[in-house]
């Protein structure tokens, strides 16, 4: 299997150095933040925009419309849902639920809606386009039928829109192939500057190819970084906590991409603040999409960053490898029974024994860390210094060799990069690897 460089490292991704130092303490002041429930109402699968001061959300169907929409003035709200943005039914739709509305700015001004709807010629969710000079709407179906429709693949759903740095346009999608037995595969699409005018062939992004994502990949959003384009997507069942997000990484626009080699939100990486993170938009520095609370989808967001282009979430816990770090006066121990990627740090048995790992922190502010260790002859202590600059001693209860557990700790990081060296204080302790969210 191919990896993604420092993806690697991670739990959800990523992983230079930063002059400013943090501060730190094994207290409980400075938790971690979990993301924020911005819309307690059923608003799944979010698509964000902001035209000028005022941020505007687009949800699958729900009570409040075929196409909700709420509006704010900030992405933290407060948002007030505003109505139906699509209150004219396409001719060619028959009823039931329209999902996961994307919403663009063409060049004349316009705003372009792409939506998924039911075909009542085919009988599959197909994707349709509409049109409106106001983002609010009311947007007006365009043509007399459906963009993609291609029933033989299970249906078209999930359209997204993406411009490149040279201004050419592209609608990314997924056939829906999971709910007919075929492959479900995440497609490339260039389009003309009115959004629906197709131009040449569409091109295979990436497919529902590992056991996690439980044969479905969906909701499929293009972001061009620097040095790689990153397609967030997300996998599994949505109707549950199993729902989740990941991305996945290439050089060139059309591919290959290489997924990442863990997931970017979960349920478990929110530590259970958020249950099924899917349906995921990208706006800027931040991140919106939906998690269950009870028989609803509400809309969340957390702070975005970049670790050498790779996305990290702001409470969304990312696995840092203590092997990987820089070791002074100890050693890297393989086979070790049930660590992660089998390898530790060992001997950190001396005063100038110490293991330096870096972590990235998408803005500054508290954070958690949650050292994996193991201890067999008695409690044990490391000195931790962030930064080169503030400390404090991390205690490790004896759990045995090999009995892999976690401690928290408690920290405030700078933006960007940061530097965690824990260094022998008392008694002995194996690293496995640090958790941060």
């Amino acid at each position: 299997m191919r990896l993604l460089g420092r993806l690697f490292l991670v739990c959800t991704t990523a992983a230079a150095w930063l002059p400013a130092a943090g501060a730190a303490s094994a207290g409980p002041a400075g938790a971690a933040v979990a993301p924020t429930a911005v819309i307690r109402a059923d608003f799944p699968d979010p698509d964000v925009i902001q035209v000028g001061s005022t941020f505007y959300a687009y949800s699958t169907s729900s009570s409040a419309g075929r196409i909700p929409v709420a509006s704010a003035p900030s992405a933290t709200g407060p948002w007030t849902v505003r109505g139906d943005a699509l209150p004219a039914k396409p001719s060619w739709a028959g009823n039931g639920g329209f999902w996961a509305p994307d919403v663009s700015r063409l060049p004349d001004g316009r705003y372009l809606m792409y939506f998924t709807a039911p075909s009542t010629a085919t009988g599959r969710m197909c994707i349709g386009a509409a049109t409106s000079a106001n983002p609010l709407g009311p947007f007006q179906p365009a043509g007399n039928g459906p963009l993609v429709c291609n029933a033989s693949e299970g249906g078209d759903i999930d359209p997204s829109s993406f411009v490149d740095t040279d201004g050419k346009r592209y609608l990314v999608y997924k056939n829906d192939g999971n709910a007919v037995g075929r492959p479900t595969i995440l497609w490339l699409q260039q389009v003309g500057a009115d959004g629906v005018t197709f131009v040449g062939g569409r091109t295979e992004l990436i497919r529902n190819d590992r056991p996690e994502e439980a044969g479905v990949i969906e909701a499929p959003v293009l972001v061009k970084r620097p040095s790689h384009y990153v397609l967030f997507y997300s996998a599994g069942s949505y109707t549950g906590n199993g729902y989740f997000t990941s991305y996945a990484v290439s050089p060139s626009l059309t591919g290959p991409y290489t997924k990442a080699y863990r997931p970017l939100m979960t349920t478990a990486t929110f530590d259970g603040a958020v249950q099924g993170p899917g349906g995921t938009d990208v706006l800027g520095n931040r991140v919106f999409f939906h998690g269950w609370v009870s028989n609803a989808r509400h809309m969340y967001t957390a702070e975005l960053g970049w670790a050498d282009d790779y996305p990290v979430v702001r409470g969304s816990r990312v696995r840092y490898e203590a092997e990987r770090g820089t070791l002074n006066h100890a050693e890297v121990r393989t086979g070790a029974a049930g660590a992660s990627q089998g390898a530790v740090v060992a001997k950190i048995d001396y005063a100038d024994s110490w293991v330096d790992v870096r972590v990235f922190a998408p803005v500054a502010g508290a954070y958690t860390a949650y050292v994996a260790y193991a201890a067999g002859y008695g409690d044990a202590q490391h000195l931790v210094t962030v930064n080169g600059s503030a400390q404090f001693a991390l205690s490790y209860p004896n759990r045995g060799w090999d009995n892999w557990t976690q401690v928290p700790a408690q920290l405030t990081l700078t933006t960007g990069w940061n530097t965690l060296r824990f260094q022998h204080q008392t008694r002995w302790a194996e690293l496995d690897y640090i958790e941060i969210s």
